[in-house]
């Protein structure tokens, strides 16, 4: 497979719930959609490059939901505005707040559909934990988003959305005519690591993330931006080519035999083939080093003899070693390493030369750590279905 083809999945087609009076969303389109859309509408073409320039300020620098407030547009643009089109993002349902400071969305989406959207507060930055699909294809075993089955992929409108969203959270916006300094940000960082895989929705993905770091909107560098993926092999160049952001990788293994059961994918891809790629990655430097995610598993993956051959095998890789405290969730067949081995298990990594730090759980106690997201439809749907069970309706 070229490394430029598609990847494509089983997504269930959803009816898409139209706007009302059949407008279209504003929210997601690219700089050209845009441009399209508004000329669609009646715009001149000798106005598009600035009308589009001007809305999209409204939306993405400013935050601005109300055509009316757009001011520096004439009332009947402002009108014609009104009549073709709508401004959209996802609908917070509800949102739950740590004892660190974590903060836990559920927000809904067209069709009725849930996911989960995590802000994680550190000194000097704040990281945005974004969702690219509602549930997940690649059921690995130690991920609880990975037990509720794929629906579909998002829209680049649904996941710019979130980040749009938690800024309304957070009081983000500036103020009408006031500019917002970057160091004011309280939102500085986004991670694709919510629900999905990025890479199998990557043109949604590659919108979205090129709508966050647009200097005229929301602004975002591309090097505060990070995706993760579990290892779609012909995706991997496209992100450096088409988004440019920093990657990670869900590894979690150092043997073929163990990471075709914490990661299914791999027997599609295997390890070798997916460092291959990697030492290939357009991006990949001293200075923007691949993120190796190693999800710590008691007496799975987490002996000496994994660590010196997780060394061995990322060799010619500029790399740094994020090592995961396994997160518990309700029903899963792991446990956690121990804090002594991870600490060992660390210093081995670290002593050959890779940064190796430890990742602190954050927001477990409102199960919005890595690796316990899932909608909360999914879990009333599921439990619906076990009380009907054990009442013999079903």
């Amino acid at each position: 497979m070229s490394a430029s083809a598609p990847i494509t999945q089983d997504v269930m087609t959803i009816p898409r719930k139209q706007p009302e009076g059949g407008k279209q969303n504003l929210i997601g389109l690219t700089r050209d959609g845009m441009k399209e859309a508004l000329q669609a509408a009646g715009t001149p073409e000798k106005q598009l490059k600035m009308r589009s320039g001007q809305v999209w300020q409204w939306l993405y620098e400013k935050g601005v939901r109300d055509f009316d407030l757009m001011t520096n547009l004439s009332k009947s643009y402002r009108a014609l505005l009104e009549e073709h089109f709508v401004i959209e993002i996802p609908e917070l349902v509800t949102k739950q707040v740590s004892e660190d400071g974590t903060r836990k969305y559920l927000v809904r989406i067209a069709g009725g559909h849930e996911v989960e959207v995590v802000y994680i507060p550190e000194e000097g930055r704040g990281t945005l934990c974004v969702s690219s699909q509602v549930g997940c294809t690649l059921t690995c075993s130690f991920c609880h988003t990975g037990t509720q089955k794929l629906v579909r992929n998002l829209t680049a409108g649904e996941i710019v959305g979130q980040i749009m969203m938690a800024r309304d959270d957070l009081g983000e916006w500036p103020e009408l005519g006031v500019p917002n300094p970057p160091e004011a940000r309280l939102l500085s960082n986004i991670v694709l690591m919510g629900m999905g895989e990025p890479l199998y929705n990557f043109e949604n993905v590659r919108d979205a993330m090129n709508i966050a770091m647009d200097p005229e909107g929301i602004s975002l560098s591309r090097r505060r931006i990070t995706l993760s993926t579990s290892g779609v092999v012909p995706e991997i160049a496209r992100t450096a080519q088409e988004i440019g952001c920093l990657l990670a990788v869900s590894f979690h293994a150092t043997t073929d035999e163990v990471r075709d059961k914490l990661v299914p994918i791999n027997k599609r891809w295997n390890i070798e083939t997916l460092l291959d790629a990697l030492r290939a990655y357009p991006k990949a430097s001293n200075s923007e080093r691949i993120t190796f995610e190693y999800v710590m598993l008691k007496g799975v993956n987490d002996s000496d003899e994994d660590a010196h051959r997780l060394i061995e095998l990322i060799k010619g890789i500029p790399a740094k070693v994020n090592l995961i405290p396994f997160n518990e969730w309700p029903g899963s067949p792991y446990e956690r390493s121990s804090n002594n081995r991870i600490r060992a298990f660390s210093d081995i990594i670290f002593n050959a030369g890779y940064a190796s730090p430890v990742r602190k759980p954050r927001g477990e106690d409102i199960m919005a750590a890595c690796g316990q997201l899932k909608s909360e439809t999914e879990r009333v749907r599921k439990s619906k279905r076990m009380i009907e069970r054990e009442a013999g309706l079903s």
